[in-house]
């Protein structure tokens, strides 16, 4: 919880005061009691004490007090709610190493299943596009709030070649930074980047994060994979295994040019629980709500509570 008028809760040490000054308040009475009676005849002149119910209703108006003067501070709670309108692109690599299969059934299988839990949590507010990139990034569905289609798009995904991470994410940034709400202004855009590597071709996908970043596109990162991967290649007649090493620390450093975050995913359900955090993330923004009418409500009902029973019990307000 936080307060549009943090200031105005230094008044809330008057609780603690008043509660010390009514202690000793009632420690002077007892004391005045005590000079005019013998403790022997106690019961006889005062057999009926009100006892719990003396203190009851102030102790209704010390909350009172507290929750009135919270409300003045005007506190408010935090909500997520969808977010009106934004985009995002889901990257994935398609290059030969992705065919691994240290995560199952492979590490383009896992990351397809990923994009798909993405959709099925994005808010459909909000449009999303997919491209893949190898030797070059592919546009396979162009930003959409129709996210069946982007899904379809995802079939048929092969993996072949190397790795242009830095033209996937010029690609998605251009996209992204063209997309114009109804009113004209800049759509909010996020890349989605999954590889198993760092860039072996094409443009420097450091400047190209940097790049989007300053066009206000966050680059987030998801190496999938593990140390043990290997792929099949055809050399000398025949097929031989080749190690394809997960490499996180390149795209953490791509993350950090794109002012995005980087995770890393060993298992396909570690990368589908990071693409439904993401969906949550990307697809919800947190706004404050006032809640001083809750807090003025609890102290004027309190401060009812406390006279009726004053005035119930003794004949008086206070």
């Amino acid at each position: 919880m936080s307060f549009a008028a943090p200031a105005i809760l230094i008044a809330l040490v008057a609780v603690p005061l008043l509660t010390w000054w009514y202690i000793g308040f009632q420690a002077r009475r007892a004391r005045v009691a005590a000079a005019f009676v013998t403790p022997a005849m106690t019961e006889s002149v005062a057999p009926d004490r009100p006892g719990w119910r003396r203190h009851a209703p102030m102790v209704a108006f010390a909350l009172a007090l507290t929750a009135l003067i919270i409300a003045a501070a005007r506190p408010e709670s935090k909500a997520a709610v969808p977010v009106d309108e934004g985009a995002v692109f889901l990257a994935n690599d398609v290059s030969s190493s992705m065919a691994a299969t240290d995560v199952k059934p492979s590490r383009l299988g896992a990351a397809i299943h990923a994009d798909r839990v993405f959709l099925a949590h994005i808010p459909d507010t909000v449009k999303v596009g997919a491209l893949k990139f190898t030797t070059s990034a592919t546009v396979l569905q162009s930003p959409t709030t129709d996210h069946q289609l982007v899904s379809n798009a995802l079939e048929n995904l092969r993996a072949y070649g190397h790795t242009a991470i830095g033209n996937a994410i010029e690609l998605a940034s251009s996209i992204l930074n063209g997309l114009r709400g109804p009113d004209g202004r800049h759509v909010p855009g996020a890349i989605v980047l999954l590889s198993d590597g760092g860039s072996n071709n094409g443009v420097d996908p450091i400047a190209a994060a940097r790049q989007a970043a300053a066009e206000h596109i966050p680059v987030y990162t998801i190496a999938l994979g593990t140390a043990r991967g290997t792929i099949e290649v055809y050399k000398h007649r025949r097929f031989v295994s080749v190690p394809v090493p997960v490499a996180p620390a390149a795209l953490k450093q791509i993350a950090a040019a794109g002012k995005g975050i980087s995770f890393t995913a060993a298992d396909a359900t570690s990368v589908s629980a990071i693409y439904r955090h993401l969906a949550a993330e990307l697809g919800h923004k947190t706004v404050k709500h006032e809640v001083t009418a809750s807090f003025a409500g609890a102290g004027l009902a309190l401060l009812v509570i406390g006279g009726g029973m004053s005035l119930l019990w003794f004949g008086r307000l206070v």
